[in-house]
């Protein structure tokens, strides 16, 4: 299971049949989604939703999103999300069993979704689990118990590969056997290129089928893969101590 952040940016469709909120991934995540969704339908739109969600009021557009979730064209979310990382990932060139991997083990986590895989379709939205949305508790606090119900038992007993950043990190962390089974994508620099550096490994798993039972297998076929596709070198390091993930270090190879 490879678990990717959402982004801010997105590309939504103009045209379409509205979500289908029960044909979504993980259906033990539909009441705390429709929680979410109600909490932000109460916070509203505009200038003043902006301002409860603590975002500038050039942003109110996206806000008004969150109150069209049942009514705005779905979106596949192979397609939705754009950005660095998304870029670097390049989804859509993806083909033939590449394309397979990537839609049977990519898990976006989301704000308002809390995780989605790339078939689902669903309504663009403007929430980061950073926000906090007036009547909940913080995001992260609210999705954990249900993720872990959703997400443990679909890593099943293959590595979970993280590129979630802090605040999505927060909302769920393997446990037990799982947490042993734990690679988090570690990219040293300005958050520009991390990103990007983690899309490309992500589509290098997808693309050469890199199905490791463990870190230290998955981390010596990326190594190589990285070196000749992309000028890159992995570095495994354990976890400093238990409950933590392993951490694989990307950065360029030199000659």
């Amino acid at each position: 299971m490879i678990l990717l952040p959402p982004s801010q940016s997105k590309a939504p469709r103009r045209r379409g049949a509205p979500m289908r909120p029960d044909r979504l991934s993980f259906p033990v995540l539909a009441q705390t989604r429709d929680q979410v969704t109600q909490a932000l339908a109460d916070v509203g739109g505009g200038v003043e939703g902006a301002r409860l969600l603590g975002l500038p009021h050039t942003l109110a557009d996206q806000v008004d999103q969150n109150l069209a979730l049942h009514q705005a064209p779905a979106t596949p979310v192979a397609q939705l999300y754009t950005g660095v990382l998304y870029d670097a990932l390049e989804v859509a060139s993806l083909t033939g069993p590449a394309r397979a991997r990537a839609t049977r083990w990519i898990v976006v986590v989301s704000a308002l979704y809390g995780a989605v895989r790339l078939r689902d379709s669903v309504a663009p939205y403007r929430l980061s689990m950073s926000t906090k949305v007036p009547g909940l508790p913080a995001l992260p606090a609210l999705w954990r118990p249900v993720l872990d119900e959703a997400l443990t038992p679909a890593a099943a007993r293959g590595l979970v590969v993280d590129t979630r950043s802090a605040h999505y990190v927060a909302a769920w962390r393997p446990t037990g056997d799982a947490a042993a089974r734990w690679v988090h994508i570690a990219v040293p620099g300005a958050t520009h290129g991390a990103k990007h550096t983690r899309g490309l490994v992500v589509r290098t798993i997808c693309e050469h089928g890199l199905d490791a039972r463990t870190p230290t297998g998955l981390a010596e076929a990326l190594d190589a893969h990285l070196r000749a596709d992309r000028g890159f070198r992995a570095d495994l390091a354990e976890p400093d101590r238990p409950g933590r993930p392993w951490q694989l270090r990307i950065t360029p190879a030199h000659p």
